[in-house]
């Protein structure tokens, strides 16, 4: 061991947080979720510049969420000796050269190759967000360390995509691939420089994924953190239709805004309480979740409701990532990158799955069935959440 691969902070991780490298990993998390998203704010222009249908431009977020979901476990395991920053520079590589080419190509095959390898470089991204931030930090601050660092998701959620669907339009969808690609370049010079660089786990270390799926209370955090992004996601890709359907088709833009702002406060309220009193985050985030789909299914045409129920929704929404994967790391102890990896495999198929079952809702029954179907897949959930005190969510 090297004293190049281990950089550690000047200033005592007991004092304070340490920003530079937090905010490295909070950057990193917005251009993962920016990348994801961003063709949903461009889509009719991709489509024109790709000679396809809109439908079929879709796919390009479709492929991106295959890809982290095949890759995160594979790719963790596989990298596990490798040094950290060293490994989580190539995966910013691997998003300046997927955005480099997808703001140059013409040709649909190109850019789904190109997005596969974005989606890719998001499953070793988000298997190294919550461990490295936790890493940085003293004992006492390991929660708020990995609020500040997830908290890029809402952040890019909430303000980057539409503020990429704006420049899609201003200036083309090809120069908005190019200004993500060159902030990622930025990035990487900013990692460089303040990210320590701690070794990755040796031969002796590493036990098999096996192994670590039996560790108490690991497996109940994945199915919570399943059931709660399933539930999510049906909700969320269908929003439009719902509010539709009640007659708030003009208010959707401002109810989204509504949900990005709670999530926002959400991640800093969590980032504030969540190394004293994580287990009620928990409870309160789920049973918040539970009573705002409830509410929203039979009260969601009055404006006011709807506002408020969501407003709601993002306050249980916006620290969920970092509540679970802080519950899951606690489960996980030294073995948290792989446990990381099953949590990004566990969302990435919540929301493919929640795309889809949606659809056949929405298709089938309507658009009330989605919040009922929030509500079934929620009130079990809570239940868990409340029962699981002895290794998933601990009272400490």
């Amino acid at each position: 061991m090297t004293t190049e691969q281990i950089n550690v902070p000047r200033t005592s991780p007991a004092e304070r947080l340490p920003l530079p490298p937090l905010i490295a990993l909070f950057t990193a998390g917005l251009i993962t979720t920016l990348t994801e998203a961003l063709p949903a704010g461009v889509l009719p222009q991709m489509s024109r510049a790709l000679d396809v249908s809109e439908s079929v431009a879709g796919q390009t977020v479709t492929i991106y969420a295959v890809a982290t979901l095949l890759t995160a476990i594979p790719v963790t395991l596989a990298t596990a000796s490798w040094p950290r920053r060293h490994l989580f520079l190539i995966a910013l590589a691997g998003f300046v050269l997927a955005n480099l080419v997808t703001a140059v190509s013409l040709d649909f095959t190109t850019t789904l190759a190109a997005r596969f390898v974005a989606g890719a470089s998001s499953g070793v991204v988000w298997s190294l967000l919550g461990g490295y931030a936790a890493r940085l930090v003293g004992p006492g601050l390991k929660g708020r360390a990995m609020a500040f660092a997830m908290a890029g998701t809402p952040v890019a959620l909430s303000l980057g995509v539409p503020v990429g669907a704006y420049l899609g339009k201003a200036v083309g969808w090809q120069l908005t691939f190019g200004a993500v690609t060159a902030l990622t370049a930025l990035l990487m010079l900013w990692t460089g420089w303040t990210l320590p660089n701690f070794p990755g786990r040796t031969a002796e270390d590493r036990v098999p994924l096996r192994r670590v799926l039996r560790l108490r209370g690991l497996r109940t955090v994945l199915v919570v953190t399943g059931a709660f992004v399933l539930a999510h996601t049906i909700l969320y890709t269908y929003i439009a239709p719902i509010l539709g359907d009640v007659g708030l088709a003009d208010q959707v833009q401002w109810i989204l805004l509504d949900f990005g702002i709670a999530s926002i406060a959400s991640i800093w309220l969590t980032g504030v309480l969540i190394d004293r009193h994580h287990r009620r985050l928990v409870i309160v985030s789920t049973l918040l979740f539970t009573v705002a789909a409830a509410v929203l299914a039979v009260a969601s045409a009055h404006p006011v409701a709807a506002y408020a129920t969501v407003a709601a929704w993002g306050l249980s929404f916006g620290g969920a990532a970092t509540l679970l994967q802080s519950a899951l790391m606690r489960a996980a102890g030294t073995h948290a990158d792989v446990a990381q990896s099953s949590m990004v495999t566990t969302w990435n198929l919540g929301i493919g799955l929640g795309g889809l079952a949606g659809g056949g809702l929405l298709a089938g029954f309507g658009s009330g069935s989605l919040m009922i179907a929030a509500v079934v897949l929620l009130v079990p959930t809570a239940l868990v959440v409340l029962f699981a005190r002895g290794h998933a969510f601990p009272a400490r």
